[in-house]
């Protein structure tokens, strides 16, 4: 760097030349300098804080941006990762119609913080007299453990009890948020609803999980996070639910029955509108499982679903509408029936003796045994079997209830031709009252198996065809004459069309062998028959008519009456117009005319 000398020689000689003082000269350049100098330092230090402020403004910018879009930007759900996030939230579960069958109430539970604690012998002691369920004693000793510092109480608690213990006024006495699951209809449909219990629980928050029926089946789509706000949709009427319980409850304390169970379904795309079963329970306190005894003496028993009996002759319709099918007969062709028929060292007879012989109608409408049985002989083991294989009977019933898991029919070890004969009239095969319903459905849909729902079907689903239109003209004649002319006469409600068939089946032991005045009364029907709208399936268990002489046991005296009294309560309900008997008889013969 090339500098000025402060005392250029030139100016120095040039001042002397003048007589000047040339010290001026140097003074005055170094002034110069310094101006220079500072000058430069000034724009130095302008040009740094131009530079800083701009990179403050473009951090403030960028801060700015991050914090809007942030704002703008939905919040990510939160892992489980260090901190433990426990869900409490349960879609609703609600009726055909809307209407709420279970729902989430927000309670609280209780629990102690022994630290905070000021008098823990004194809250123990008026918690326990809050809840008397609770030991006084066990909780006084859990507050005053020196190495215990939490103790839960209670994990839910009413707004009375939780006042109550507000009013003790303990500081270590602290609530915790609880979302309770909560069915508002009591025992309503308590067995299709299953409930739900605490799974994992926080001081916060306790998740909600389904322990039995529906609640269980659809326990991953009740908690999806994405499903919450839309409600589990069930194919079941609230109403005709309520009405079908009283009816059978009332039948079922007349009757002095030990349990009863009722499925009411469309017989076109298998939605169940209704399904009871007593004795119930409450889910809202739901008992626990049985430890010892018959399962069917707890009312957590699902007999629709889990109740797997010999139902008697409802079996019957089956082995006729097969003889149909298969051309053996027509609704007119005679059928032997001269009681006792002897197979081996075995006797088949009929409750009441029907002559040498009746038509296949009749085999129906009368409930002959032995003409059932002969018409199972001409058929076969192999093709029986085959039949009530396509009908269902074989298999467990693919409802959405986790019950029917370990439920599945008690077939015969051997099906020879004497099992086939038993089996016809209802004695060997073991099926539940919603399977039977199914198999009824398809006898009078037009021969279309379809599979029990408890979800409410938007569209008709993918059918098998099992057996002809024909025969199942056929079969709604048959089960219509029975309910007019046979042994389910206390059905016959004017105006609605009643078919079905009854079936009294002694009751099996638990040590084998039969009780002798024990039965399982049931009668399958359907209505009305001429275009069948509705199956309803009633089954009592060892249910006794006592208003006669003489106790009377049978369907045709028991399940019989209940189920008409339930159509008779019902049918308004469902919209089915009453129309004279004679018309939907003349309707059913015009079936017939068009099936040939």
């Amino acid at each position: 760097m090339i500098r000025t000398p402060l005392r250029p020689l030139a100016r120095i000689l040039e001042a002397r030349s003048r007589g000047e003082n040339p010290d001026h000269i140097e003074r005055e350049n170094l002034r110069l300098r310094h101006e220079t100098t500072r000058d430069k330092a000034r724009r130095r230090a302008e040009s740094r804080l131009l530079v800083t402020l701009l990179a403050l403004v473009c951090g403030f910018a960028i801060i700015g941006a991050r914090m809007a879009l942030l704002a703008a930007t939905e919040p990510a759900p939160v892992t489980r990762g260090a901190v433990e996030v426990i869900s409490s939230e349960r879609a609703e579960i609600v009726d055909r119609r809307g209407r709420v069958l279970a729902t989430n109430l927000t309670t609280h539970a209780l629990y102690a913080e022994t630290r905070h604690m000021i008098d823990p012998v004194r809250a123990a002691r008026e918690l326990g007299r809050i809840f008397p369920d609770l030991d006084a004693a066990r909780l006084e000793r859990q507050f005053t453990d020196p190495d215990r510092r939490f103790v839960w109480v209670r994990t839910r608690l009413s707004p009375e009890q939780r006042q109550q213990v507000h009013d003790i006024g303990e500081p270590g006495l602290m609530f915790g948020p609880r979302k309770l699951r909560l069915y508002p209809n009591g025992t309503l449909a308590a067995h299709v609803l299953g409930g739900a219990s605490f799974g994992e629980q926080g001081v916060r928050a306790a998740e909600i999980i389904g322990v039995a029926g529906i609640e269980h089946h659809y326990d991953d789509r009740l908690r999806d996070p994405a499903l919450l706000d839309r409600p589990l949709q069930l194919s079941l009427d609230l109403t005709l639910q309520a009405v079908i319980t009283e009816v059978l409850s009332s039948g079922m304390r007349m009757l002095n029955a030990r349990g009863a169970t009722a499925v009411l379904m469309d017989p076109r795309n298998g939605e169940v509108l209704a399904l009871v079963s007593l004795p119930d329970f409450d889910p809202n306190d739901r008992p626990p499982p049985p430890t010892e005894g018959e399962p069917a003496d707890s009312p957590l028993f699902n007999r629709a679903v889990q109740g797997y009996y010999e139902l008697g002759s409802v079996m019957k319709s089956f082995t006729v509408a097969q003889a149909l099918e298969e051309g053996m007969l027509t609704p007119d062709t005679m059928v032997d029936t001269r009681s006792p028929m002897q197979v081996g060292r075995f006797r088949i007879s009929d409750f009441r003796n029907y002559g040498p012989e009746l038509s296949a109608t009749d085999v129906i409408v009368r409930s002959s045994n032995v003409g059932t049985a002969r018409l199972a002989q001409r058929i076969g083991p192999d093709g029986q079997r085959a039949f009530l294989d396509r009908m269902g009977f074989l298999e467990g019933v693919p409802v959405e209830l986790v019950e029917t898991r370990r439920a599945r029919p008690l077939l015969p070890a051997n099906w020879t031709e004497l099992s086939a004969m038993t089996i016809s009239y209802g004695h060997g095969l073991s099926t539940s009252p919603l399977q039977l319903a199914a198999a009824y459905a398809t006898l009078v849909n037009g021969g279309w198996r379809i599979t029990p729902t408890l979800t409410r079907q938007r569209t008709l689903p993918q059918r098998e065809r099992v057996i002809s239109e024909r025969t199942s003209a056929q079969m709604r004649y048959m089960l219509f004459q029975t309910v007019q002319r046979g042994t389910a006469s206390f059905a016959r409600i004017p105006g609605y069309g009643v078919g079905g068939k009854t079936g009294s089946a002694d009751k099996p032991r638990a040590t084998g062998g039969y009780y002798d005045e024990k039965v399982l009364a049931t009668f399958a029907a359907a209505f009305p028959m001429d275009n069948p709208r509705f199956v309803l399936v009633v089954t009592l268990d060892e249910p006794e008519d006592t208003t006669g002489s003489e106790p009377r046991r049978t369907a045709g005296w028991t399940a019989v009456p209940v189920a008409g009294e339930i159509v008779r309560r019902i049918g308004p309900l469902l919209g089915v117009q009453p129309r004279p008997t004679a018309e939907i008889e003349q309707s059913l013969r015009d079936a017939l005319t068009a099936a040939h």
